[in-house]
């Protein structure tokens, strides 16, 4: 089968990399620049300094089996290390977050900046509209965005599967990123601070640059909906505000940026994935089965399943 997938993240990686090892053409298309999506790593240069920030997930877990064999696999690569910092059962990609991605991207047919805007039914098979698209017919798509993105893609061909995604409710995160010229006197990791949901010492990850002090500031959905639409200069500023207050006086700034996650974290579902075998269409993602990275593996790979009959 040829087979087209929308969205490089961990669920369409997932269905990709199942259906390229069952003997399927696959070709994957990701409007973003580079791999990672929600397991982004930010690298930035900034006066003659390069600075790491894992500003998206900051750790995953592994309870199903299925997934733990994935991660002891790439443990076995040397791309996640375990991070009991975090919780005893954390794991991070090494040296950035999106290692897992990236390493499952460049196994594939990967093409980013590429950006599909609709689909068009052509004898039995699926071509693809958008700009710098190939003028392929696929047997087979795939839809493995987020929840608010699968509407558009789906609204006239498969009506019941933009209807749940539209259903489903994603919580935004502003996020900021942080190099001190010192050390912060506080625990690798901070959680439910007032306007704080998650602050973590990026620096202190596995792999990462143990001689610089990054840090990630992530705020509540709460605080993040509240804020939703200010300039990033602003909302950066002000997280950073509220981080000292949570930890005392800071060190001095060499580079602070912040960044909107519009979709961060969607509500818990139990449909897993949805395949319809009459017109060769399927959605996969962690909004079909729960907001943890190892819920997107999962939903990737059962519709893999459901696609292999």
């Amino acid at each position: 089968m040829q087979v087209a997938i929308i969205g490089a993240g961990m669920a369409g990686l997932t269905c990709a990399s199942r259906l390229a090892d069952a003997g399927h053409v696959v070709s994957v298309f990701d409007k973003g620049r580079g791999p990672g999506g929600r397991m982004a790593t930010r690298r930035v240069e900034h006066e003659s300094e390069t600075y790491a920030f894992d500003h998206g997930a900051q750790y995953f877990t592994a309870r199903e089996l299925a997934f733990q064999a994935q991660v002891r696999a790439w443990e076995g690569d040397g791309i996640v290390a375990r991070w009991p910092a975090a919780k005893e059962d954390a794991w991070v990609g090494t040296p950035g977050m999106n290692a897992p991605i990236r390493a499952m991207s460049e196994a594939l047919d990967v093409r980013f900046g590429t950006r599909i805007t609709g689909l068009l039914a052509e004898r039995g098979g699926w071509l693809l509209e958008g700009e710098g698209v190939p003028e392929n017919r696929f047997d087979t798509v795939v839809v493995a965005v987020p929840a608010e993105q699968v509407a558009p893609l789906l609204g006239t061909h498969a009506p019941d599967f933009a209807e749940d995604a539209r259903d489903v409710t994603s919580e935004p995160c502003w996020t900021a990123m942080v190099a001190f010229e010192g050390r912060v006197d506080a625990p690798d990791t901070l959680t439910d601070e007032g306007a704080i949901g998650w602050a973590a010492r990026n620096s202190a990850k596995p792999g990462r640059d143990a001689d610089q002090e990054c840090w990630v500031i992530q705020a509540s959905p709460r605080w993040s909906r509240a804020q939703l639409e200010r300039e990033a200069e602003n909302v950066g500023e002000e997280l950073l505000a509220h981080f000292a207050r949570a930890v005392g006086d800071l060190p001095p700034v060499l580079f602070s940026t912040a960044h909107r996650w519009r979709y961060a974290m969607c509500e818990k579902n139990d449909a897993g994935a949805r395949w319809d075998g009459s017109q060769r269409i399927g959605v996969c993602g962690d909004w079909l089965s729960g907001p943890r990275v190892e819920n997107a593996f999962l939903s990737g790979l059962e519709l893999a399943r459901l696609i292999e009959g």
